[in-house]
C-alpha cells in the first residue's frame, strides 16, 4: 500500500470501521496522557483509561445519543490545558484527547468523515516529537531526511496502514476482531512516541 492508496482507504473508512480506526489511533497514544499525567501529579490516568475502554465498549452497542455528550463532557474534564504546563508532554497528552474526542464525536454524528484529519495528528504528534529529540540546529533538508528514515515515523506509518487494511477486510466488528485491533493498538504499552507506561 503506497502512500495514495493509505489516504484513499482512510478517506473511505466508514461507520463502525472509521470509529475504530480513530479508537486505535487514540490508543495507541494514550501512554502518553497517562505518563504526563502521573509526571504533573494529575490523578487522571485511571479515569482517563476507563473512559477510552468504555469507547472501545460502544462499538458493540447500541448507544443513547445523549451518553456520549456525558462522555465528551467528562473527557474536557479529564484534558490538561495546554497553557497551564511548562512541559512538552502536554503536548502528546492533548493530541491524544483530541483522538478520543474525535472517536466520540464520531458515534455523535457518524456522516461528518474524521479519519484523514486524525491520521495526520496522530503522525504529526510523533514528527512533533523526532524534531524535539533530534532535530536541533538542522535545516529544513536535513529534517526531512530524519523523519524519512526515523524508526519511530516508520513505525506509526506501518501500525497505521495495518489497522487500515485489517478493517477493510473485517466485515463486522465481533467482539474477538475488536479485542485484537484493541491490543494490537495497544502495543504492549508501548506509545507512538516509543514510551512506555512500564517506564
Amino acid at each position: 500500500m503506497n502512500a495514495n492508496q493509505f489516504l484513499k482507504a482512510v478517506s473511505q473508512l466508514q461507520g463502525w470501521r472509521e470509529c475504530a480506526f480513530l479508537l486505535s489511533l487514540a490508543e495507541r497514544s494514550f501512554p502518553n496522557y497517562a505518563l504526563f499525567a502521573d509526571a504533573v501529579g494529575l490523578k487522571t490516568g485511571g479515569k482517563m483509561r476507563q473512559l477510552l475502554d468504555l469507547a472501545w465498549d460502544l462499538l458493540q452497542k447500541d448507544v443513547a445519543d445523549a451518553a456520549i455528550p456525558q462522555l465528551l463532557s467528562k473527557l474536557e474534564s479529564l484534558c490538561p490545558t495546554v497553557d497551564e504546563y511548562d512541559a512538552y508532554g502536554v503536548y502528546p497528552a492533548v493530541d491524544f484527547c483530541e483522538l478520543l474526542e474525535q472517536a466520540l464525536l464520531n458515534r455523535l454524528n457518524p456522516n461528518k468523515h474524521r479519519a484523514s484529519e486524525a491520521s495526520q495528528l496522530a503522525t504529526r504528534t510523533v514528527m512533533d516529537f523526532v524534531e524535539m529529540s533530534d532535530g536541533e540546529g538542522l535545516d529544513e533538508h536535513e529534517l526531512v531526511s530524519v523523519f524519512e528514515h526515523h524508526p519511530l515515523l516508520k513505525d506509526d506509518k506501518q501500525f497505521q496502514r495495518d489497522t487500515v487494511l485489517a478493517l477493510k477486510k473485517q466485515r463486522s466488528p465481533t467482539e474477538i476482531f475488536l479485542a485484537e485491533l484493541q491490543a494490537g493498538a495497544a502495543n504492549g504499552g508501548v506509545s507512538n512516541l516509543g514510551i512506555s507506561l512500564e517506564g
